[in-house]
């Protein structure tokens, strides 16, 4: 390790502390939830999935902030692919419970999910989950793809977001090799759908928190599948 990496975990240290030492910091989080849940969301994700791209890089390129890494632009992204993620996290928590409990065994089923741990809970997290994630998930990687590789093509600049993609050429860039084959075939069956049936057993207020930190991880899952690239 080097001292940047000391300093790296020092500073995300302190920006944790606040939150054991403060009740107050805590109460505020509670209460951001509450009363502006989408953009908590988007702050959870720009901040903590940028973060784990960040750390994916360190892990690639052995720095932190590359040359025309992006990291404004990767933020805002990542923050409003945050919010269709918290929207979609609701669409389904409600959804699949709702539709299950026409069946007389999971019948308890949108109850279970807002009380406390049960095997019913579990049952319903998982469902959640491999609907969530065998559904909405490849769209949503793909899109974040395609918006990594705009960033790419305008060497970093933020701008970038204004103008239109064209999804066509960026579509075509794609490894389709490594997508499939890693991203969707090996994450999403192997460690999205167990993460994210974690995350459907937590509290609510949690939820949001946890599959954002869960973006860190995808921050690594893409250092992976960027160095198979580089390896084929």
């Amino acid at each position: 390790m080097k001292k940047v990496d000391f300093l790296v975990i020092a500073i995300v240290i302190l920006c944790l502390l606040p939150f054991f030492i403060f009740p107050s910091v805590y109460e505020a989080y509670l209460a951001g939830n509450k009363h502006v849940p989408l953009c908590m969301a988007f702050l959870k994700f720009g901040i903590l999935a940028t973060f784990g791209e960040m750390l994916g890089s360190r892990i690639k390129n052995g720095t932190y902030l590359p040359k025309e890494f992006g990291l404004l632009a990767k933020f805002l992204v990542w923050g409003f692919l945050g919010i269709w993620i918290a929207l979609a996290m609701n669409v389904f928590c409600q959804g699949v419970p709702g539709f299950l409990s026409r069946y007389a065994p999971f019948a308890s089923m949108p109850a279970a999910m807002t009380g406390e741990f049960t095997g019913m809970k579990l049952l319903g997290a998982f469902c959640i989950s491999l609907m969530m994630n065998t559904s909405f998930a490849p769209v949503f990687m793909t899109l974040h793809k395609v918006c990594d590789i705009h960033i790419a093509e305008h060497h970093g600049q933020a701008s970038c977001l204004l103008k239109a993609m064209p999804m066509r050429k960026y579509l075509s860039q794609i490894d389709w090799n490594v997508q499939w084959g890693f991203v969707f075939k090996k994450t999403i069956p192997l460690f999205w759908i167990p993460a994210h049936t974690l995350t459907f057993c937590l509290p609510k207020d949690f939820q949001v928190l946890f599959a954002a930190f869960c973006g860190v991880i995808l921050g690594l899952f893409l250092s992976i599948a960027a160095m198979k690239k580089s390896q084929e």
